[in-house]
């Protein structure tokens, strides 16, 4: 267990220096859905992801998917163990 907060500060900074631009939304669906983009992108951060490949891949397989096949969207979530390795950030071995 972490003694400090420093990860999950770090976690919100951006959502922190955005808020101001977020007062002017244009309405509430639009609101929801930043939010929701929002959480995607950090939860693939989260997970070692490089958000931009990851999400490309995902917007990808979605037309190609069942949107009803649970299993195929369980693929596509951020923590899957099959998503392919290109979504990942590189490992910072010295």
């Amino acid at each position: 267990m972490d003694i400090d907060n420093n990860r999950s500060e770090r976690a919100i900074k951006p959502f922190v220096i955005g808020r101001k631009n977020w007062l002017f939304s244009q309405s509430m669906k639009g609101a929801k859905a930043s939010a929701i983009v929002y959480i995607i992108v950090e939860t693939a951060k989260e997970n070692q992801l490089n958000p931009l490949i990851y999400l490309t891949h995902v917007f990808e397989q979605l037309p190609l998917i069942d949107l009803k096949d649970s299993e195929a969207l369980d693929k596509l979530l951020p923590w899957s163990k099959t998503l392919p390795t290109d979504c990942y950030v590189p490992s910072k071995t010295k």
